[in-house]
């Protein structure tokens, strides 16, 4: 069985490959041969985590770039155009992957690993952990196939079956299983080192803007924090990654109040403010285009607490 036969795919005829709807954990075990690819120019609904146990992989998320060896655990998130294929000049690219909801404490253990645009590749996983990473794995895919009744199935070798958990004690039991492979990959992994040639006050305008996307920033003050003029500023940021400096605010400010509705309960509206938007219209607005639903069906959806 593959994705795009899963019912209710999330597509539609300008979105390129189909991806699994929003609110499923899907997964699989895939070893493809070169010319395998997938593209989402609107990116998925869900998070995907990619493991890849032989051959390479090639993955890219707006203006992140990378490659995936085995024992390497690369992970996108949701609406940012992606895809992803077998890498140039490899043989072959066998790799677990599983889409989901991300919870919202996974975000602390693959923070320092981002590399730009919701893309987290974790390169350095410790080569002790990569066994317990492929039985977490298939375990997950059994749990996910629990019905809720007798005992979970049996972990079985991968095959190309692919598994979604409908059930809520399965797909707890799934999440707990990929949080499992999230923790050992990262608790003792290096983070990636930043990408070579970008400018080292660019790298920190960037650090500012994550660190509080929700400040008042402007292209001034921005450039002023970083001892540049305003314009070159400007120039050096959109040069060197790809986008404007407000375009990179932007984004940071909806990948926050995409954190805060999964996470708190606050309204709609001290979302909007807490992440720097001034006109909840805008901010609805904004959300919409860069989510596909408005922030509070958003919420329902990924499982954030009442408001």
């Amino acid at each position: 069985m593959r994705a795009d036969g899963l019912p209710d795919t999330a597509a539609h005829p300008d979105s390129g490959d189909p991806a699994p709807p929003p609110g499923l954990v899907v997964l699989g075990h895939f070893d493809q041969p070169p010319g395998y690819g997938v593209s989402r120019p609107h990116g998925s609904a869900s998070w995907l985590f990619t493991w890849t146990t032989a051959g390479r992989g090639r993955l890219w998320q707006g203006g992140a770039r990378t490659t995936a060896d085995a024992g390497e655990l690369v992970v996108l998130a949701p609406g940012v155009p992606h895809g992803y294929a077998v890498a140039p000049g490899a043989h072959h690219w066998r790799f677990w992957w599983a889409h989901c909801q991300a919870r919202p404490s996974w975000a602390a253990w693959l923070r320092p690993y981002a590399t730009g645009d919701g893309m987290y590749a974790v390169t350095s996983a410790p080569a002790g952990v990569h066994g317990r990473v492929g039985t977490a794995f298939r375990r997950m895919r059994a749990d996910a196939r629990w019905t809720g009744t007798g005992a979970p199935p049996e972990a079985s070798p991968p095959n190309t079956q692919i598994a979604v958990a409908h059930g809520s004690a399965a797909r707890e039991l799934a999440l707990c299983a990929l949080e499992e492979v999230v923790l050992l990959t990262t608790a003792g992994a290096r983070p990636t080192a930043p990408r070579p040639g970008i400018d080292a006050r660019i790298r920190r305008a960037q650090e500012l803007i994550d660190a509080d996307p929700g400040a008042p920033h402007t292209v001034s003050s921005l450039a002023g924090g970083v001892a540049l003029s305003p314009s070159r500023f400007a120039h050096l940021f959109s040069r060197q990654l790809g986008r404007s400096p407000m375009r990179a605010l932007r984004e940071a400010r909806l990948r926050h109040a995409a954190r805060l509705l999964e996470s708190t309960d606050l309204p709609v509206e001290r979302v909007a403010a807490a992440s720097g938007f001034v006109s909840p219209f805008h901010f609805n607005r904004a959300f919409r285009e860069r989510y596909g639903e408005p922030p509070g069906a958003y919420r329902t959806t990924h499982g954030g607490p009442p408001g």
